[in-house]
């Protein structure tokens, strides 16, 4: 039964039917009322919480692509699709809000898939004083579009020729496995597109 705050929105089949089973009135009234007050209020804290969590959780993905796009991936630009970064993010509070020890027990392996070849980016802990519970795979995916490849072998054959002339565009799609490290529960897979 869902008890709601007066008493013309009050299901009347309901009432009508606790009141056939020798429930008085009087109480119903009551008991509804009290039900009002008890339902809790969403906790707005949690929620500006969770939201300066996920922030952080995105500049951390967003730092991991600047430091690799030179690095680990020869290139000067790494283009990201929009709000991708932060989807991936709340995918991974999503993930992390059953473990023990939530997101600070997590560690987090980046990898990009460039050609059905998985080349690994880097290893973010999110808390290095707490004992890793599960460790998520990251698996961003280079857009396949051919007007890129095109347009870096005119450039790599002129005078503009550099080794990191090259742009890296992601597509919008992504793999989270979740790997849990004490328990025999499988893996879970996400699909982002």
């Amino acid at each position: 039964m869902v008890a709601t705050g007066s008493l013309s929105s009050k299901n009347p089949a309901c009432i009508s039917e606790l009141l056939d089973c020798g429930y008085h009135p009087e109480s119903l009234l009551s008991d509804f009322d009290y039900w009002d007050y008890v339902v809790p209020e969403p906790n707005l804290n949690e929620v500006i919480f969770e939201e300066s969590t996920c922030q952080n959780l995105v500049k951390m993905l967003e730092n991991c692509l600047s430091k690799s796009k030179q690095t680990k991936l020869g290139c000067s630009k790494v283009l990201v699709p929009e709000k991708l970064t932060q989807r991936i993010a709340q995918d991974v509070l999503r993930l992390s809000s059953t473990e023990p020890c939530g997101l600070r027990g997590c560690v987090m392996h980046v990898n990009l898939e460039i050609e059905n070849v998985c080349k690994k980016l880097d290893r973010i802990v999110c808390d290095s004083s707490v004992v890793p519970t599960f460790e998520l795979t990251l698996v961003f995916k280079q857009e396949n579009c051919s007007w890129t490849s095109f347009r870096d072998f005119f450039f790599s054959k002129g005078r503009f020729s550099s080794g990191f002339r090259r742009t890296l565009i992601l597509s919008s799609g992504f793999r989270l496995v979740k790997k849990k490290l004490y328990s025999l529960i499988g893996t879970t897979v996400i699909e982002g597109s």
